[in-house]
């Protein structure tokens, strides 16, 4: 297994931002902050074969922001959603169908489903006005009428796509 290491230093934008937290941090011992950052591969290490060292990458902090304290509340469920992608469990019932486990409901909330209608419904909107505009351009071509479906269905199929996760 690859080990991890953070470099100490940060980049200087992920200094500035983190200037006005580092003397509350310091004087409230035990203190946490939430951030929302970026680290950027510095160097990598791999033993000699036969050899009992891991291999290792350094990675720094290249960007940094950190939430006030009412974007904290968005950022924190950006954080819960982002682990449930990653954790998300579930098996297939006897008819085929996925049945997620307690663990990966308890995670949704009841908000991940509403906000994914919300997004599909918005892309359905979008691509059925933009098929009501093709319906009323007069004297459209065969070949014209095509590449417009064509273009509607890719739109419908990336919507759906975002919705599975796929990058396909």
């Amino acid at each position: 297994m690859t080990q991890l290491k953070f470099d100490a230093k940060v980049s200087a934008s992920a200094q500035e931002a983190l200037e006005p937290h580092i003397r509350p941090v310091y004087d409230v011992p035990a203190s946490r902050r939430l951030f929302i950052g970026e680290f950027a591969a510095i160097e990598r290490t791999e033993p000699a074969p036969g050899t009992e060292k891991e291999a290792s990458v350094k990675v720094r902090i290249t960007h940094l922001e950190l939430p006030n304290e009412a974007q904290e509340g968005y950022v924190r469920e950006a954080l819960r959603f982002l682990h449930l992608q990653r954790t998300a469990r579930g098996t297939l019932d006897d008819e085929g169908q996925l049945e997620l486990d307690e663990s990966t409901l308890r995670l949704t909330g009841g908000q991940l489903a509403y906000l994914e209608t919300a997004r599909l419904r918005a892309g359905l909107n979008h691509w059925a006005s933009y098929a009501r505009r093709v319906l009323h351009t007069p004297n459209l071509t065969v070949s014209e009428v095509l590449h417009e479906l064509k273009t509607v269905a890719d739109g419908l199929t990336a919507a759906l796509d975002g919705a599975r996760g796929d990058d396909s």
